[in-house]
């Protein structure tokens, strides 16, 4: 690939990039770019975590960039997740692991790096503390979304360090592109604020859609909450198809899909189709009966929206051909699931475990 063909891969990946010219101006160095992205190991991922992200990290490597991914054990110890229980949040890490591996990650070009092993790193908490000196208690509290947590919630001492954990974790792992959701927005602009004052690199932010989850919107006018509660959540199990969901799972989930007739804003359904469905396959097809115009395949996400707006695509046969897909993508995760012993130990350890927020 050219420069030009680099860059728009990668932008293909980001909703929003801080800032696209320094990005251009590290592809052109030619020098072997790092991009990192974090995950808190706290329970059974849902799609999002799972095929979004294998498919972004997958296009930033096609593009020529190693990626580095965090398992955040120790963030997510710092923010009470799996009740506080550090073992239980290493063996759900290991359990992350497999699934990426069994949704087709390019595992050749990720090194998956413990948050644990860099914390042994005296440097590292040298790195914490000058984050931490360099930043008011209110401009760390103003990340809190990157928990899940806001200004509103009950905060324990031990989550005022994760966001300083994080931008640390940026420097320390030597990352020229932050790949995170729009949710980790804050911290990444922290991280570039900082830096110079430092000594590190500023690093590019590339910031990637947030798929909403199934249920309907919340009525709330706060925009920060509305975000929040629009996300797919463990705590709200119909408000996301998991990795290992059965195919009964995902057509009764889907069936119960929030939507609005002929209205694409905010329909959860139509985002599986554009963020997944059209990233996966070349073409999608609804499966109609004969009297009802008989089978319709588009070759673009923006040819199926036009035809749900104009009133052409009936919500039910866009569900019924939605659930058919994801259950096809998700038919080898089972399967790896089943037949792979250690991972379906691990999967067994999870699927006991009691997920807290």
């Amino acid at each position: 690939m050219d420069i030009q063909e680099r860059l728009n891969l990668i932008k293909s990946v980001g909703e929003e990039i801080l800032m696209e010219d320094e990005l251009l101006e590290l592809l052109k160095s030619k020098k072997q770019l790092i991009a990192y992205d974090g995950f808190e190991p706290s329970g059974k991922p849902h799609i999002a975590q799972g095929l979004i992200r294998a498919i972004n990290i997958n296009k930033m490597t096609k593009a020529g960039v190693k990626f580095k991914m965090l398992v955040a054990d120790w963030h997510g110890w710092a923010n009470n997740k799996m009740g506080g229980d550090l073992d239980k949040i290493q063996v759900v890490g290991k359990y992350l692991i497999e699934v990426w591996k069994a949704s087709g990650l390019d595992t050749k070009n990720v090194e998956f790096v413990w948050a644990s092993d860099l914390l042994n790193n005296r440097d590292y908490w040298k790195t914490v503390m000058q984050i931490a000196r360099h930043s008011t208690l209110p401009r760390i509290l103003r990340t809190l979304e990157i928990m899940g947590r806001t200004e509103k919630d009950t905060i324990h001492a031990s989550q005022i360090f994760y966001p300083c954990m994080q931008a640390a974790d940026i420097f320390h792992l030597k990352a020229d592109i932050c790949q995170l959701g729009m949710d980790q927005r804050k911290v990444n602009v922290l991280a570039r604020e900082l830096a110079p004052s430092l000594g590190y690199q500023k690093p590019v932010a590339v910031h990637h859609h947030m798929l909403q989850g199934l249920l309907a919107p919340p009525t709330t006018s706060d925009p920060i909450e509305r975000v929040a509660a629009m996300k797919m959540s463990k705590s709200r199990p119909d408000s996301a198809i998991f990795m290992t969901d059965s195919e009964e799972d995902i057509k009764r989930k889907m069936n119960k899909a929030y939507y609005l007739e002929k209205i694409a804003l905010e329909n959860p359904v139509l985002e599986y189709c554009k963020y997944i469905i059209f990233e996966k396959f070349s073409a999608f097809t609804l499966e109609r009966p004969a009297k009802f115009g008989g089978n319709i395949t588009f070759k673009s996400y923006a040819e199926l929206e036009k035809s749900f707006v104009d009133g052409k695509v009936h919500p039910a046969d866009l569900k019924s051909a939605v659930a058919r897909d994801i259950n096809k993508l998700l038919i080898p995760v089972r399967e790896y699931f089943e037949k792979n012993k250690e991972a379906k130990k691990l999967k067994e350890l999870v699927d006991s475990y009691q997920v807290t927020r």
